[in-house]
């Protein structure tokens, strides 16, 4: 008989709809992969998503969420509850890649290189620029750069920022960094390549939402053209934060990399660590794995086969 598995996607965050876009994506794969499929559509009455749960009585689950109850430990405090085995990081490892500033401490306290950064209340930015510009100013437990603003020298958009602040009483605060935008994925304890990814024009210069999602939003990169330092450096430094936030199964990590002195290998800041990278057709980790020459159904398979296996 075939292992059964349970594609949790959807949710209630902002990621919504990306998320759908990768559970009916992995739902795909994991039929030609030959396993049973119940895709199951979280909303917003958990009742509803663990009676689902209970009825398809699945091996594993596959969490395809993404955001706010997806990702940070949440949902897998739920499944962890219910007996179920799932895909992706535990419920700590899940919590604390979440939280930026959580994250950025771990991280720090690894010896691994973050950027200049706090935590600020939102009247706080109101009144005074925190930091020096240019700025860039992050909600501390969002996902896919959403709500994600850079203050350069000149503008007039922190009190606009401030005013219109969704996200909670606090913002992370952190110094920008100029360069580029680099990605490596992770799995289990391998790093797969490093990713350049160019914004199109009209992105404010970094991957913001819509770069990552839409259509013609940015060009990948891969391998990247970088200082060869720089590229080992970005797989090394990808597998460190992987074991530092205790994560498992696959990850991937978001670096700005600041070659533009034009000498040397440069300076690599870990962004952030994506305990459940996107798997939409136009995601980032699908595409490394193909790069390393595992097919996409492949790649579902083994984050299956790695969440039976624990």
């Amino acid at each position: 008989m075939s292992i059964h598995v349970a594609v949790l996607q959807g949710g209630i965050s902002n990621e919504r709809s990306v998320s759908l876009s990768s559970g009916a994506a992995i739902s795909a794969a994991l039929r030609e992969a030959g396993y049973t499929v119940t895709p199951i559509d979280a909303g917003s009455d958990i009742a509803v998503t663990i009676a689902a749960l209970r009825q398809a009585a699945p091996d594993v689950v596959f969490n395809a969420l993404h955001g706010c109850y997806g990702e940070d430990g949440a949902i897998q405090g739920v499944l962890e509850w219910l007996g179920l085995p799932y895909t992706h990081c535990d419920i700590r490892a899940s919590a604390l890649a979440m939280n930026k500033e959580a994250s950025r401490q771990a991280l720090q306290a690894a010896g691994l290189p973050v950027a200049r950064g706090m935590v600020v209340d939102i009247a706080t930015l109101a009144a005074a620029d925190p930091l020096p510009t240019p700025y860039v100013v992050k909600p501390i437990a969002e996902g896919s750069s959403v709500g994600v603003e850079i203050v350069r020298t000149g503008s007039n958009k922190r009190a606009a920022i401030a005013a219109d602040w969704k996200f909670g009483r606090h913002a992370l605060v952190e110094e920008f960094i100029p360069g580029r935008e680099l990605t490596v994925g992770v799995l289990g304890d391998r790093a797969l390549t490093v990713t350049d990814i160019v914004p199109a024009v009209g992105a404010d210069g970094f991957y913001d939402f819509d770069a990552k999602y839409a259509t013609g939003g940015s060009v990948h990169r891969l391998p990247a053209d970088i200082h060869p330092e720089a590229f080992e450096q970005a797989l090394r430094l990808a597998e460190a934060a992987h074991r530092a936030l205790g994560c498992r199964g696959a990850t991937r990590t978001d670096y700005r990399y600041d070659d533009t002195a034009g000498e040397g290998p440069g300076r690599l800041v870990i962004l952030e660590v994506n305990t459940q990278p996107g798997m939409t057709p136009t995601s980032l980790l699908p595409e490394q794995a193909a790069f390393e020459g595992i097919s996409y159904p492949a790649l579902c398979d083994w984050i299956v086969q790695e969440a039976l296996s624990r």
